[in-house]
């Protein structure tokens, strides 16, 4: 169990993730340092009384450095998005980063290690809303879509083998975490901002598991001070259809809920041409990335009942965390002037 005054590293601490477990570990009395890279946006720890450490995870001897002294690891730093120029950074940074981590905590003597991995390295075969995948369902390694994915399921056999030579580590998978705080913002936060600026013209028949990013923050917690060393934990919250997704932002927001129903292959073969024609050929960020779209139009539905029984995990209901993301959104200003006038917020579930 983590005491007051406790040395704590968390990697990439600013980020959304990241900093909503560092402000619940520094609402919990530990000495949270906070591992953060070079010119990154630090607002997110505003009003945080952190160490805070530049570095960068690719270099041993930035974390060496940021490990020394720390009871306690959560490496939460990755490169989470479904497109960059050079793809070869989602394995220097999601595996050379994590095994730098690894290493450094072996060598310090630290106590645990939790390292925050995806569901997207679950298999996902035959899911629907009413059949969920939990942590052991393994994947056809041809789904494993996009660099992301695939570099996070190679750093997670870098992090097993870590636990079979004896440091104690436990994985954490969170599913689609909403909630303030976002500022990239995450793939995640995109869809709710993309609603909320009118940019969601309708909705693919499939099914997302929506949890707050507070509730994946002290499922990290749970997970070092009760999981197994080498066990994985779901944190998750509510399995949803996409659709009951955008009805549940339309109840909140008052804005006019998308009705078009599109097909998947249209979906897949708009993202393709911005993929081939944006990424590919102008190198530029595509405005459909095709791994983003495959994942958007895959079943993903889970079951976090393993954390629940386990850990004591106990999310609050997805409501919150939609209607938290998109008050946040708007007041901090990603919504447009025009979209933000029409905005008539229902009662909040948060009373």
């Amino acid at each position: 169990m983590l005491g007051s005054g406790d040395r704590v590293l968390v990697t990439g601490a600013s980020g959304f993730i990241g900093s909503a477990l560092t402000r619940t570990l520094v609402e919990g009395g530990q000495h949270v340092v906070a591992m953060l890279e070079p010119g990154t946006d630090l607002r997110n720890l505003d009003g945080l009384d952190v160490e805070r450490l530049t570095g960068d995870v690719r270099d041993a001897t930035s974390v060496e450095k940021a490990v020394a002294g720390c009871r306690a690891v959560f490496h939460v730093a990755a490169l989470y998005r479904f497109w960059a120029r050079d793809p070869r950074d989602f394995y220097d940074i999601n595996v050379g980063g994590t095994r730098n981590v690894l290493e450094a905590a072996r060598a310090a003597g630290t106590e645990r290690v939790v390292y925050t991995s995806t569901v997207g390295t679950l298999g996902v075969d035959g899911v629907s809303e009413s059949r969920a995948a939990d942590e052991l369902c393994y994947p056809d390694i041809g789904h494993l879509f996009g660099s992301y994915k695939r570099s996070k399921y190679v750093a997670e056999h870098e992090v097993l083998r870590a636990a079979a030579e004896g440091l104690a580590v436990s994985l954490v998978l969170p599913t689609l975490p909403l909630g303030p705080r976002d500022r990239a913002p995450t793939p995640s936060g995109r869809l709710v901002l993309d609603f909320l600026n009118g940019r969601v013209p309708g909705y693919v028949d499939t099914v997302l598991n929506v949890v707050h990013v507070d509730d994946v923050a002290r499922g990290h917690i749970l997970a070092l001070e009760r999981g197994a060393v080498g066990r994985s934990y779901i944190l998750g919250g509510e399995n949803f259809s996409f659709k009951r997704l955008l009805s549940e932002l339309a109840a909140t927001t008052g804005l006019r809920e998308p009705t078009l129903r599109v097909p998947r292959a249209v979906s897949l073969a708009v993202a393709w041409f911005s993929d081939t024609l944006e990424g590919r050929l102008l190198r530029h960020h595509p405005a459909v990335p095709l791994e983003a779209a495959r994942m958007s139009t895959t079943e993903m539905a889970f079951d976090d009942d393993r954390a629940r029984s386990e850990l004591g995990y106990s999310p609050r209901p997805a409501a919150e965390a939609i209607e938290d993301s998109a008050r946040w959104f708007v007041e901090n200003g990603y919504v447009g002037a025009r979209r933000r006038s029409k905005i008539t917020w229902a009662p909040s579930v948060l009373a």
